[in-house]
């Protein structure tokens, strides 16, 4: 037990969830905030407190939901004029501190770790994260011609963090058509696949490999949005169900955001855990949380790598004073192979490690609930070593185009926060790559993928010029020559030659 414990030190005192599935007894189209509601009221009854901890709580942030996640987007249906409060308000919560969070799946991570420096410093006593997604039934609402009305007035004061995606802006990179997630990833792991000296088809059942695992988690977590189980050959064949979306990606490979989700994190100080009767069997102690942001996918040197990430778990480690070896209970974000490839390079685990790399069932299978997905990887955190005392986990959540890494490492075992010292943030890397400004002639092809939609296939990529600057382009693949390199997957180190559109576009022919 930790009676000990001092009662400064932040604990996790309850974590919950919230799920439904279009089409499934008991589904209720609920909205974003009524899903927030639902999972914040878990996680204060998990607590099991006897006091009222709804009443404790006097910081609230909530993540904001993918279709508030930037400036040219809004809910379809509308949603509460001030989210985290509408939430609140749903288990009679008034916080003094409102939070609308910036973009960014790391963002529930990193809030563990500043809300638990704050409670150790006194200046808070129970602070919640709470996040939800109702795109599943956004759409299918949609397609029905129905269409609710989520608004909501609720009035008082919060803050609005604002959207935060200034690291994720690639301009260059947008405007030759990899303008979101799956061809941005797709260029990082296509870099990889060419280190590893692999084709197309050999790559893809690497990544099968790697998720077919996922999947049989994802096929016991009832709260997960496709629960079924496949193979590894299943996941790489392509197939008209199982089409690219962009090289080297079968659509089952990639993170499904059509969900309807929530998850609540509630971190009070010891002395309040006390005070509301938290059993001491219900505290999860946070032993390191650390945040890193990367270098925008065109300037980075290695193209495949993602050193923030490896970084911040490195750190989270260090900090609690312990190992890989020694966590019982992995999360790797998974939003597509990549990100869990880098952490299996960098500590030389197996894609069958015993350990399973998934609490959840991973962002493809489980659901990539937008920008919360982790606080649904840190609510199974929390339980498994609840139920498993001593042991721990590591959670590592990640933002953007691996662009922002957050890693928590969890125990029953305390956690001493008498230095206050047990959150960090790392510096940003220096070493980037310039990408040219004007237009060039040449450039040597470093990556590359290529988006297929029923419009036709558009090939991207990234190369070098011969003055050693980042060259963003799409390859012709009118040109047979062309063409035929990437068609194949094999266009790495082909030297293009550059011209530019009418638009603005660099549009590269291979030299033959």
């Amino acid at each position: 037990m930790s009676t000990n414990v001092p009662d400064n030190t932040p604990v996790i005192i309850g974590v919950g969830q919230y799920s439904e599935r279009v089409g499934e007894p008991g589904y209720a189209a609920l909205s974003y905030m009524d899903l927030g509601g639902k999972a914040l009221a878990a996680a204060i009854a998990d607590s099991g407190a006897s006091g009222s901890v709804a009443d404790a709580i006097d910081t609230l942030a909530a993540i904001r939901a993918f279709e508030m996640s930037r400036p040219d987007r809004k809910p379809p249906f509308g949603a509460a004029d001030n989210v985290p409060r509408a939430i609140a308000k749903r288990v009679g919560a008034n916080p003094a501190r409102a939070i609308l969070t910036t973009t960014g799946g790391q963002t529930n991570q990193q809030l563990v770790g500043e809300f638990a420096t704050a409670i150790a410093a006194g200046e808070s006593q129970c602070a919640v994260i709470v996040g939800s997604e109702a795109i599943s039934t956004v759409l299918a609402l949609t397609a029905k011609g129905d269409i609710p009305d989520w608004s909501e007035a609720i009035g008082g004061e919060f803050e609005d963090q604002g959207f935060g995606v200034e690291e994720l802006m690639e301009p260059v990179l947008f405007m030759h058509g990899a303008s979101g997630a799956i061809p941005l990833y797709a260029l990082a792991e296509n870099a990889r696949r060419h280190k590893l000296g692999m084709g197309l088809e050999e790559y893809r059942l690497e990544i099968g490999k790697l998720f077919a695992p996922f999947t049989k988690v994802a096929a016991a977590n009832p709260h997960s949005a496709a629960p079924v189980e496949r193979t590894a050959e299943e996941l790489a064949t392509v197939t008209d169900r199982n089409r690219i979306v962009a090289e080297p990606y079968p659509r089952m490979t990639v993170a499904r955001d059509q969900v309807n989700q929530a998850a609540a994190i509630i971190v009070a100080s010891a002395g309040l855990a006390r005070a509301l009767g938290v059993p001491e069997d219900k505290w999860v102690h946070i032993h390191a949380v650390t945040a890193a942001t990367e270098l925008k996918l065109s300037q980075r040197p290695d193209l495949a790598g993602n050193p923030a990430s490896l970084a911040s778990v490195d750190a989270a480690l260090a900090r609690a004073g312990k190992g890989i070896a020694e966590m019982r209970y992995i999360d790797f974000y998974s939003c597509f192979a990549i990100p869990v490839f880098n952490q299996c390079d960098h500590f030389g685990l197996s894609v069958d490690d015993p350990r399973g790399l998934t609490l959840t069932g991973g962002l493809p299978f489980f659901g990539g609930a937008g920008n919360n997905y982790s606080a649904h990887a840190i609510a199974e955190a929390v339980q498994r070593v609840r139920g498993d005392r001593g042991s721990y986990a590591l959670v590592g959540a990640n933002g953007g185009w691996m662009s922002k890494y957050a890693t928590g490492v969890y125990s029953t075992d305390p956690a001493d926060w008498s230095a206050n010292d047990r959150f960090a943030v790392l510096p940003k890397a220096t070493d980037k790559v310039p990408v040219a400004r004007e237009p060039v002639d040449a450039a040597t092809v470093e990556t590359y993928t290529i988006n297929r939609s029923p419009k036709g296939a558009e090939a991207i990529f990234i190369g070098r010029s011969d003055a050693g600057e980042r060259v963003v382009g799409n390859a012709d693949l009118t040109d047979p020559a062309t063409s035929a390199a990437f068609e194949s997957g094999e266009p790495f180190g082909k030297r293009l030659a550059l011209t530019q559109d009418e638009r603005g576009r660099t549009l590269g022919r291979m030299v033959t």
